[in-house]
Formats: C-alpha cells, sequence, structure tokens
C-alpha cells in the first residue's frame, strides 16, 4: 500500500463507491481503496466495557486529566458479570447532536458478551456498526453467537469494518514443544450468511462518521512482536484467507509465527483534547500503533491511550522502554485493559504517576466531561 502524506494530503473522506469489490467467492468483502482520509473531530467518547479478563465489584470511580470512570453493575443481584481471556468494548461517540455505537470486537465466547450486554442493559438495536481488530479467537469469538441473537434487531446494511485479509487465516497455539492445537479461524462465509458487509481497512478509513482506523501498522519503534499464535497462509473453498495480494506465493500453506500484518487500532479526535487511540491486543507495538494514528489523522497531541497492549509477557527490562517510549508521546491518560499485564500497569504508574486509570469488566469510562 501506498505511504501516507501528513497533514497536508488529508483532504477528503473516500466513499463507498471508492471501495473496490473482493472476487466472487468474497461476496460479503470489500477492500478499502488506499488514500487519504479527513479525520472527524467529535464532541464526546463513553466506552462500555463489556467484556475484559478482570471483574471488581469493589471498583471505585476515578478520574485523571478530563477523563472519568464509574463501575457497571448487574442488573441482577444474584447473576454477576462474567470476565474472561477476551475483550469486547461498546463505543458511544457524539458530535453535536449525532450519536453513533459501534461494539468493538466480542470477547472469547458469545455466553459472556451476551449475558453481560443483559445485565448492564445494553440495547442491542442502538448499534450500527461492527469492528474487529484482529484474528484472535479471544477477540472474535463471541461474534457469530452475538448475531444469532442479535442480528434481528440490528441494522439490515449491517457493515462490520476488520483490519485486513489475514484476519481470516487459521490460527493455532502451541500445546507442546512442537505440536499446535487449534486455535480458531473466523469463517468469512458464516459472517455472510448473517447478511454482514465487511469491510477490510488495511487503508486507513473513517466509520460512521465519528471514528477512523490506523489501517495497517508501520513498525518503527523499538517495539517487536511477542511470542503468541502460530497463523497459516491459506484459502480452500472459501474458508481462510488469501493472502496472494500482501505475501510472496511461497508463503501459500506455510505455517509460521504470527506477526499480525492487519492488526489495527480504532480511534478518535476529540475536540480539544487530541487523539484517544484503542489498541486491542497492541502485538503490533502499542507506540507504533499511536504514531500511525497521527500520522492518519495530522493531530500531534495524543489525549489518551486504552485497551489491550500484550506487554503480560514483556522482560523486565524490554517493558520498562516500551513504558518509556509511550511516556515519551504524552498522552494525559493511559488506560490498560485485558492482555496488558499487571506488570504493565505496575510500570506504568512508575513512570507515569497520576495518568494511569484502571478498569474492570462493567466500567464506564467518559471522555469530553
Amino acid at each position: 500500500m501506498p505511504d501516507l502524506n501528513r497533514r497536508d494530503a488529508l483532504k477528503m473522506s473516500l466513499p463507498a463507491s471508492h471501495w473496490r469489490l473482493r472476487p466472487a467467492d468474497f461476496s460479503c468483502i470489500e477492500m478499502a481503496k488506499a488514500g487519504p482520509i479527513e479525520v472527524p473531530t467529535i464532541d464526546k467518547l463513553s466506552v462500555r466495557v463489556l467484556v475484559d479478563s478482570a471483574s471488581d465489584i469493589f471498583f471505585r470511580p476515578q478520574q485523571a486529566n478530563g477523563v472519568k470512570t464509574e463501575p457497571g453493575r448487574s442488573a441482577d443481584s444474584k447473576r454477576p458479570l462474567h470476565s474472561e481471556w477476551g475483550l469486547s468494548l461498546l463505543l458511544e461517540p457524539q458530535r453535536g447532536d449525532e450519536k453513533r455505537t459501534f461494539l468493538l470486537d466480542y470477547g472469547w465466547t458469545p455466553e459472556v458478551i451476551n449475558s453481560n450486554m443483559d445485565l448492564l442493559k445494553v440495547d442491542a438495536s442502538k448499534i450500527d456498526t461492527l469492528i474487529m481488530s484482529h484474528g484472535h479467537f479471544d477477540h472474535w469469538g463471541g461474534l457469530l453467537g452475538f448475531l444469532d441473537k442479535h442480528r434481528k434487531d440490528l441494522p439490515a446494511d449491517l457493515t462490520m469494518y476488520a483490519g485486513g485479509e489475514d484476519n481470516f487465516c487459521q490460527r493455532y497455539v502451541r500445546a507442546g514443544q512442537s505440536e499446535l492445537s487449534d486455535y480458531g479461524m473466523l469463517d468469512r462465509r458464516d459472517i455472510a450468511k448473517q447478511n454482514v458487509k465487511v469491510v477490510l481497512c488495511e487503508s486507513p478509513v473513517v466509520i460512521g462518521g465519528q471514528a477512523f482506523t490506523t489501517g495497517k501498522i508501520k513498525r518503527n519503534s523499538i517495539e517487536k512482536v511477542l511470542p503468541n499464535s502460530m497463523v497459516e497462509f491459506k484459502l480452500k473453498d472459501g474458508a481462510g484467507c488469501n493472502a496472494s495480494h500482501y505475501l510472496p506465493s511461497e508463503m501459500e500453506g506455510k505455517i509460521v509465527p504470527d506477526e499480525h500484518i492487519h492488526e489495527h487500532a480504532t480511534c478518535f479526535n476529540l475536540k480539544d483534547k487530541g487523539l484517544i487511540v484503542i489498541s486491542s491486543c497492541g502485538h503490533v507495538g502499542i507506540v507504533n500503533s499511536v504514531r500511525q494514528a497521527m500520522e492518519v489523522s495530522g493531530v500531534e497531541k495524543v489525549h489518551a491511550i486504552m485497551g489491550d497492549f500484550h506487554l503480560g509477557p514483556a522482560p523486565a527490562d524490554y517493558l520498562a522502554q516500551v513504558v518509556s517510549e509511550i511516556g515519551k508521546l504524552n498522552p494525559d491518560v493511559l488506560i490498560p485493559m485485558h492482555c496488558s499485564g499487571l506488570n504493565f500497569t505496575q510500570e506504568a504508574q512508575r513512570q507515569m504517576p497520576g495518568k494511569v486509570l484502571t478498569t474492570t469488566t462493567g466500567t464506564r469510562i467518559s471522555f469530553g466531561i
């Protein structure tokens, strides 16, 4: 994909007519065409944590640099909110009188996201757009079950914005020294059955007139992809991923360490505050992700960095380096979730006192208060 220039080039959004359709067997898929975008500015943003890896019934409200967190409680005192290894966020931006509702990622299991939505009294009919960050099961495992329950309540022309073709690759995790265990593959045909259009955002895209995605993230910081899953670049009978447009032909059928080629971040430009960058899981590096958001938007000020940073398995010296690089971005607030790791939170609190907010399943985070 061609590189994007800075602010001078960011003049206009790409309408749907500029997307090109994928081949016929990808009938539910479109790809965003490379080119500049005009990044919108919002007035407010509310984020509800529907699924995360931790629960805390004693969670207390917090506030830092104009960002507020408050607990979310189950509507049924005999049924608790459930946490699991995974993430799902309900994003509610507002610009003027216009409000939108996006659902970003879906946790590991449909039982948890669907139950927590019920217990938090989330009205599924208000969700107008879906977003998927990357192809790990703990971020899309609940998707099809969510659609089974709620598709009838969602818009007829529902669209899901995904990072790129490698979201559909078969993935594995190591089950021993030499064995691989199935870690799932999102089958595009299952999405098509639910009448959901998928837009692949290998290039930046404006979503709903209020959010934007980073597109494919450049890797130019000290960060590296820490060991996680293995990925197979293979397409058969419409299942799997077609890597022909971004990888050499000799990669066809190979199982290799996962570099998350098309993981992307979801971002907002908050009026008078700056960028809010939401990473999940940040395998490609949270500093890389934020820098990409800055380049795409032309906005230098970073208000908040939040989501998953996948630094739980990081060695202490590397972790300290990454937190130092985050500090150089000078965000007003840092909000780690899911796979960021307690080690990351503690190091961030040490290096960036007064800027770190913690969350739990059910938490509401308010920006622009």
